[in-house]
């Protein structure tokens, strides 16, 4: 990577657990997209599987592979995802963290939640590539959200991927079972947020909860779809964005997902 190049951004829809053994159309686009990465020093993820009082930095050396869920096939538990960390890198995250205005601390013990390692599967199935965390802190507005994504950019300089998974759609409530005909209300959500990512929209988003159509029915809890504002935070207005469709699977969870800076 040359000293002009930055590594690009990504918002990722991990969807169910069971992405990681159900590829469906995004697992695919995620490989596909993998091989087209520059080379990388590592991949940052802010996952909403990793939520602390403040900030936290993943500094763990070899973090393990946490299947932090429950009542899946035991082949889910079989898999791994076996990366190094990057220490150097989280630390320096952590200064950067704290540097605008959030509390942040490392932590040597965290391993990998299923936010992180359930599409880099998919994205970077060698795992060759080191990996940290940031956790996302209770209570993020969305303002705070870009904000984050902000803190973390300069860091795509040194060659670090950020990879904000979350999920379009986040309704478990209405979770069906796989192959279910999609709800209208999961596409026309995810329709107008694609209409203001596309534009560079970030004021609109900012206020997405009021403006677009089902969103709290779309996400009865914020924390799935905050991880889409610290990607956009980090982002300029010179990378373009690239649309990544995934359909929408178990009736109601969209994987719709998205890139920026990808030459």
């Amino acid at each position: 990577m040359t000293s002009a190049a930055k590594a690009p951004v990504l918002f990722i829809s991990h969807g169910a657990p069971t992405f990681a053994l159900e590829p469906g159309l995004l697992g695919p686009r995620l490989r596909t997209l993998g091989r087209q990465l520059p080379e990388l020093k590592a991949v940052l993820v802010v996952s909403p599987h990793w939520q602390t009082k403040n900030v936290m930095v993943m500094s763990t050396a070899l973090p393990e592979t946490v299947h932090d869920f429950g009542g899946f096939p035991a082949s889910l538990y079989a898999l791994q995802y076996r990366a190094a960390g990057q220490p150097e890198l989280a630390q320096e995250a952590a200064r950067l963290l704290n540097a605008a205005g959030f509390a942040a601390n490392c932590d040597d013990r965290r391993g990998l939640d299923h936010g992180a390692w359930v599409p880099l599967l998919h994205l970077l199935p060698e795992a060759k590539v080191p990996v940290f965390q940031v956790s996302m802190p209770l209570g993020l507005t969305t303002q705070q959200a870009v904000k984050l994504g902000q803190a973390l950019a300069p860091l795509r300089k040194q060659g670090v991927l950020i990879v904000a998974s979350g999920s379009m759609t986040h309704n478990l409530y209405d979770v069906r079972q796989s192959g279910a005909q999609p709800e209208a209300y999961a596409q026309e959500f995810a329709t107008w947020v694609r209409t203001a990512v596309l534009a560079k929209g970030v004021k609109q988003l900012l206020d997405y909860r009021a403006e677009a159509p089902y969103a709290e029915r779309a996400h009865p809890s914020e924390e799935h779809f905050l991880p889409l504002l610290i990607a956009m935070g980090a982002v300029t207005e010179a990378d373009e964005v690239t649309l990544l469709q995934g359909g929408i699977t178990n009736g109601v969870l969209s994987m719709e997902s998205y890139a920026w800076g990808i030459e």
